[in-house]
């Protein structure tokens, strides 16, 4: 099954095509790596997802790019083209000449209006290049105007066009100390209404993957190309090819779904936190060795603590015992323990077999409604992925993304209070009362996540 990737405005572009990058050199080291019948089998799939061949036979992404300005994705187009593996398809961009200025509301209320039957159109033939629908990936930032405003608005009018798929929001969320005076306005917006749109919202925070690329991966001077890689990696280990049964004997044949399925399947729980071991330097990888037991106690550790890097994990926040009511949610509260909804654990990697994932199946780490078997799922592929002879990544629906949440939530409800920059947004046809049914619809979601 196909997964077509809808790339919006400048980061989504970008993260968008590092993602193809790293899917298909991942694929492609597979087949040359493994040339038995695994390897061509796990080729085979990961290309058809994210790609799909011409008659020319040159490999055409299933994707569809859209920007209000034309740099970047001119900057894309050139770029794949020119990389020998893959392009993206003909007339598959729209893009104009004005940007959106930082603006949600003139992304959401004046450009996606505008253009959205040009919009709609490039999906649906897309979409309908594809055998089998697993999906829409839309990759976007919440804190700018094209692909926060924009985006939010495509991902409204696909949710019409296509009611019974999967669509998958990706979100960059911006450094907290700030990239645009509005970007908590923004996010705000976004979040708010995504939240009634999509089957799932998957975060990266600028915060913790520049951390990774300064204390993991010794990038001295850090850009936004760096950590674009950091994030298509752990995406791409998350949506390449694995097997859900633990058999081995079959891959996902719907990553979105399954992905949904397991984490996402209540409605007032969509937020999506990633964390992924190892991260290192390629010079510093050829002198490391792992072991699964080593790898997975990290893991849970950084899932327990919510930490998002092995290093500077706080060992001494434990799995609290398994008790109901208020002595238990003053106990996690008071050893600021990180209580999940629902995890799922993606293994590869050499001797995947002999990894034993038991420990993420304590009670203590989900909340008390829920069984850890119904909340926990492994997935796993013998195939290593970007080089790294072993690795895990941990996709949690828990309260990782609480503290930043209600962090971007206030500091976007102080600027409402005194009025600041709201006539930006009025001006473009956002009232007032459409902040206040956005703040209070995050409040909800920052309520329910804080009683699980």
């Amino acid at each position: 099954m196909s997964v077509v990737t809808l790339n919006l405005g400048q980061c989504g572009n970008q993260v968008g095509q590092e993602l193809l990058n790293v899917v298909s050199n991942d694929a492609f080291n597979a087949q040359k790596n493994c040339p038995g019948v695994q390897g061509k089998t796990y080729y085979a799939c990961a290309l058809d997802r994210f790609f799909r061949e011409e008659q020319t036979g040159e490999l055409a992404a299933r994707a569809v790019l859209i920007d209000m300005e034309p740099k970047v994705i001119n900057h894309a187009i050139a770029t794949a083209a020119k990389s020998d593996m893959w392009k993206y398809g003909d007339g598959s961009y729209f893009c104009e000449k004005q940007g959106s200025g930082n603006n949600w509301a003139k992304g959401f209320c004046v450009h996606g209006p505008q253009h959205e039957e040009a919009v709609v159109e490039l999906v649906r033939r897309e979409v309908e290049r594809c055998d089998r629908l697993a999906g829409i990936l839309t990759m976007m930032s919440v804190a700018g105007g094209t692909g926060s405003g924009m985006g939010t608005y495509i991902t409204q009018c696909l949710r019409d066009m296509y009611p019974h798929s999967f669509i998958l929001n990706h979100l960059t969320w911006p450094y907290s100390t700030g990239e645009v005076i509005v970007q908590n306005y923004n996010s705000v917006l976004t979040l708010s209404h995504l939240y009634q749109l999509s089957d799932g919202m998957l975060v990266h925070e600028n915060d913790t993957v520049h951390k990774i690329c300064a204390q993991l991966m010794n990038i001295k001077h850090i850009s936004f190309s760096d950590i674009n890689k950091i994030i298509a990696h752990q995406l791409g280990s998350v949506l390449q090819p694995a097997d859900v049964g633990g058999t081995q004997s079959d891959y996902s044949r719907n990553p979105v779904g399954d992905l949904m399925s397991s984490l996402a399947c209540h409605a007032e729980y969509k937020l999506l936190s990633m964390s992924a071991i190892p991260h290192m330097s390629s010079s510093s990888l050829a002198y490391s060795s792992f072991t699964w037991p080593g790898l997975l106690k990290h893991l849970r550790q950084m899932l327990i603590a919510n930490a998002r890097m092995e290093e500077g994990i706080d060992w001494q926040v434990c799995v609290p015992p398994v008790r109901q009511g208020a002595e238990r949610t003053r106990e996690i509260k008071q050893l600021q323990f990180n209580t999940s909804l629902a995890n799922l654990l993606i293994l590869r990697g050499k001797d995947v077999s002999c990894a034993d994932s038991g420990a993420f199946l304590h009670p203590g780490l989900y909340s008390s409604w829920l069984p850890p078997e119904a909340a926990f799922r492994t997935w796993s592929s013998l195939m290593p992925f970007n080089g790294y002879e072993k690795s895990a990544t941990l996709i949690s629906n828990s309260q990782s993304l609480l503290q930043p949440l209600n962090k971007m939530v206030g500091k976007a409800w102080n600027m409402f209070a005194s009025r600041a920059y709201i006539h930006q947004y009025t001006r473009f046809g956002i009232s007032e009362e459409d902040f206040l049914d956005s703040f209070t619809a995050l409040e909800q979601v920052i309520s329910s996540y804080t009683c699980l």
